[in-house]
């Protein structure tokens, strides 16, 4: 029998999710199809040793009462539901460098960022001030940062470079390196990248930062549980294969694997754009947007090392640790020396339930070239298709872990004796799991030079097929988030979705009073 929807997503990213739900809340038939065992893709998590692991999702902003995510999943009816931790108000991040011991704090709020630095750079106080004003003018210019209002791109903010833009701030090098200090939120080229990127990222974590108990894997939990709610039907092990067209040239339906068709007025695309070109087919699609997607660059992938920790061994800390290997490295970090690999690396930390004044797991992520795991691309291993990848796979692990846990010897000298087990995934591991090409960890490299290059409008030259997802502008839980709201206003009106967002913040102001 032939399933017939109003929409049909392919892939349940949060961009896919989200997207979804805004639809089945307006009454619409939905379906969304998921090629892999779990649903989330950045939100997945794993669990070894009986302990649960993120595999993207290591913290999140903005989550505060008022603000634009709490508000976002408050629309979306999850927050009340989700199980969080405040990380350290008094720095969530922490920035070191080389042998220096001093551990550089981002603070939670304006005020105590501005004050918690000022320590360390008491002459820089009004200069980051400065920098706070300058991200939060530089979020306010963005479409639906602030939920409703704005409705296009202010250029010649899109224009500003990161670079020049922290050194019109201060001339003082090491503060340069330490506000740049958590840049692995969007892989690290501070050269070249927009600084609406590094703003948007970090702007919300200095309003709020907060962890995900048992990962955040509960927010497409969540999610999935509120499209069923609304009656929209959602289904793992189902790859799409085909995009079926109609003579009109819009799609009809699509495949999946086993065989299956589904049917849909109208489509939304939440995977890699480079899988979607191929689904389509290139001769369905204008030469001048396929030489600009096909010229796009990935970002940076990385290589994750997770040690289950033995009871009672190490204290937790709850905050992030960004360690660099020198103050100038920060700037293009990942463009690294393999010899000296791991130049950088992000370090974080999960209470123990028992004991929560110790740390059950650590998480240790450094940047990875695809070029490194080359030799095995043509292997797949995940939950439904364990392609082994042979002895020489795991020896390259091993010993890509053996150096991490030899840089992070340097922070925890204990660490070694600590350790329970220790596992690993490489850039194949997201490739395969989270469908990102070549495992790049945020979509595609952005610059300032050329910032309209790498954006992309949600409607695409198909008039009923749409595009959501961190390859379309802007990546991370935030981004991806407002992106299907925006994706949802091409296909509901602009008006409608405004209309909705601003009855729930009436309806929120009045419940507060």
């Amino acid at each position: 029998m032939k399933k017939h929807y109003d929409i049909l997503v392919i892939g349940s990213g949060i961009g896919g999710l989200v997207s979804a739900l805004i639809l089945a809340k307006e009454g619409l038939k939905v379906c969304v199809l998921e090629k892999n065992n779990q649903y989330g893709g950045n939100l997945q998590t794993f669990s070894r040793d009986k302990l649960i692991f993120d595999t993207g999702v290591h913290y999140l902003g903005g989550l505060s009462k008022g603000q634009n995510l709490h508000q976002f999943f408050s629309y979306l009816e999850i927050m009340k539901d989700l199980e969080l931790q405040k990380m350290d108000e008094n720095g969530y991040d922490k920035i070191t460098f080389g042998d220096d011991e001093i551990e550089y704090p981002h603070a939670q709020g304006y005020e105590n960022f501005v004050a918690q630095l000022s320590k360390y750079f008491p002459e820089e106080k009004e200069n980051l001030e400065n920098y706070c004003e300058e991200i939060q003018r530089v979020c306010n210019n963005f479409p639906r940062y602030n939920l409703i209002g704005k409705d296009s791109y202010n250029e010649e903010i899109l224009h500003l470079n990161t670079r020049r833009f922290l050194e019109s701030i201060t001339s003082n090098k090491k503060l340069q390196s330490v506000l740049l200090g958590s840049n692995f939120l969007y892989a690290g080229d501070s050269e070249n990248i927009p600084f609406y990127v590094h703003a948007l990222t970090v702007n919300s974590y200095i309003q709020s930062a907060y962890k995900c108990k048992k990962g955040g894997s509960q927010i497409s939990k969540l999610l999935i549980r509120k499209l069923r709610e609304y009656g929209a039907e959602v289904y793992k092990h189902s790859e799409v294969t085909e995009v079926i067209f109609d003579e009109n040239n819009t799609v009809s339906a699509v495949k999946t694997k086993s065989g299956k068709e589904y049917f849909a007025k109208q489509f939304i695309s939440n995977i890699e754009i480079r899988c979607l070109t191929k689904l389509i087919g290139e001769e369905k699609l204008k030469k001048s947007f396929l030489n600009r997607v096909m010229s796009w660059e990935p970002v940076s992938s990385c290589f994750s090392v997770y040690l289950v920790l033995k009871p009672q061994s190490i204290t937790n800390f709850n905050y992030n640790i960004y360690h660099f290997s020198s103050e100038e490295s920060v700037w293009n970090a990942y463009r690294y020396n393999k010899n000296n690999w791991p130049e950088t690396f992000m370090l974080s930390s999960t209470a123990s339930e028992k004991h929560p004044e110790f740390a059950e797991s650590l998480t240790a992520i450094s940047y990875m070239d695809f070029d490194e795991v080359k030799e095995w691309e043509n292997s797949i291993h995940t939950i439904t298709n364990k392609q082994e990848r042979g002895v020489q796979y795991d020896k390259f692990k091993k010993e890509k872990a053996e150096k991490m846990i030899e840089a992070l010897e340097k922070k925890i000298p204990n660490i070694r004796d600590s350790i329970k087990n220790i596992y690993t995934s490489s850039p194949l591991s997201y490739r395969d799991y989270i469908g990102s090409f070549e495992g790049n960890m945020y979509g595609y490299i952005k610059s300032s030079e050329n910032p309209l290059k790498t954006m992309v409008s949600p409607r695409t030259k198909i008039s009923n097929l749409f595009l959501t997802g961190q390859s379309v502008n802007m990546h991370g839980i935030l981004g991806c988030t407002i992106g299907a709201f925006n994706t949802c206003a091409e296909i509901l009106g602009k008006e409608l979705i405004d209309e909705r967002l601003t009855q729930m913040i009436n309806k929120n102001r009045s419940e507060e009073k």
